[in-house]
């Protein structure tokens, strides 16, 4: 198996990592994430312009028709530079999924604005219990003419407070299950939606987003009506990748710089990397972050070549999201206590993997998945 980037994916990589230290240091990242906004309208503008926006768009709707594993390639760097903001919400849950089920009129209005970073979008699907289960969808939309009316609540609806458009699962139907479920384009700046911001440990700009009697028109519906679990599954399969992928460009920086203080810091005479018990924390930071950036990219791959992802995607989330608590773990032992102060860059990663740990379902969640595979 070949497991190297393209020329052209090695030339994203190195664009897109010289470009965040320029524009995106961990100076500016606590800047942006002490704004209620979460992110620089002049930065997008900027991502537009390098054509992040347009990757995975066909040609036909302004874009470049890069795979999802191209993409993988640019989230990775963005992990590593912790860039905040919508770009995740608006691609993988916002740009795809409007390219999977929209209409051939939705996509010739809405993908070549996304691509031009006109628009940010976003993904509203949990709601009381945070579950990833179509059961747990209870926000209702009635049919009301030539409408459907919706109310009720979502939960950690990422950069709801300054997306232009809202995908919001409702049922449609009752029975409680994945069938009934639709997906509406809500204009994020109804004045029937409102948004309350939340406060996160990683301080991401999440949403409540109550629907008090929110009218959509029935061409906004994106796909079909009662039929969006398809949809909705492909769409946090990406997420639940594009978070590994993010998790491991953040714990590579996070391997670095442990690597680079146990170099420096000098105890009884030597540095500290002396020691076979710190220099064993490296080695099991090095295996795990491996083992998951192996398992995040064959996912990916996955993805991009149209293969069957469920197993792959379970297996990657799990592994991931619990290779980088190990490897956090080990970083804050050879930080000592240095790597708990709040101006330490290593506190911005720790809060990150915190949230990204549970975020599109933890480990117990995937764990569960993987079993059903195995039809236990």
């Amino acid at each position: 198996m070949d497991l190297a980037l393209s020329e052209d994916q090695q030339l994203l990589k190195e664009t897109a990592r010289k470009f965040l230290r320029k524009e995106c240091p961990r100076t500016f990242v606590r800047e942006l994430l002490a704004t209620p906004e979460g992110y620089s309208p002049k930065l997008w503008r900027k991502m537009a312009e390098m054509g992040w926006l347009s990757l995975p768009f066909p040609e036909t709707y302004d874009g470049t028709a890069a795979s999802f594993l191209d993409l993988g390639v640019l989230l990775e760097e963005m992990g590593r530079a912790l860039l905040p903001g919508p770009f995740f919400s608006t691609m993988l849950l916002g740009g795809y999924p409007i390219l999977d089920a929209g209409s051939a009129a939705q996509k010739a209005a809405l993908l070549p604005r996304i691509a031009a970073g006109d628009l940010i979008l976003t993904f509203a699907f949990l709601e009381t219990g945070a579950a990833y289960d179509p059961c747990a969808v209870n926000l209702v939309a009635r049919p009301d003419g030539d409408a459907y009316v919706l109310d009720g609540v979502k939960l950690f609806v990422p950069n709801a407070h300054v997306a232009d458009l809202v995908l919001t699962v409702a049922r449609t139907s009752p029975g409680g299950d994945k069938h009934g479920l639709t997906i509406f384009l809500v204009d994020g700046h109804d004045p029937d939606l409102h948004c309350t911001l939340l406060q996160p440990i990683d301080h991401a700009k999440l949403c409540e987003v109550a629907f008090d009697g929110l009218r959509v028109p029935r061409e906004n519906v994106l796909g079909e009506v009662d039929g969006a679990w398809t949809t909705i599954e492909r769409a946090l399969a990406r997420a639940a990748i594009g978070e590994c992928l993010q998790l491991i460009g953040g714990m590579q920086v996070v391997l670095d710089m442990s690597v680079e203080h146990v170099k420096n810091r000098v105890q009884f005479g030597q540095p500290v990397g002396a020691f076979q018990a710190v220099q064993h924390h490296c080695a099991n930071m090095l295996v795990d972050l491996d083992g998951a950036r192996l398992l995040a990219y064959e996912a990916a791959c996955a993805v991009s070549e149209g293969s069957p992802t469920e197993k792959l995607v379970a297996m990657a989330k799990a592994w991931v999201g619990e290779a980088c608590h190990r490897i956090m773990s080990h970083a804050h032992q050879v930080h000592g206590g240095t790597g708990f102060i709040d101006e330490h860059d290593l506190t911005l990663y720790f809060r990150r993997t915190v949230a990204a740990e549970v975020a599109y379902g933890g480990a117990d969640f995937h764990y569960r998945a993987l079993a059903q595979t195995l039809e236990l």
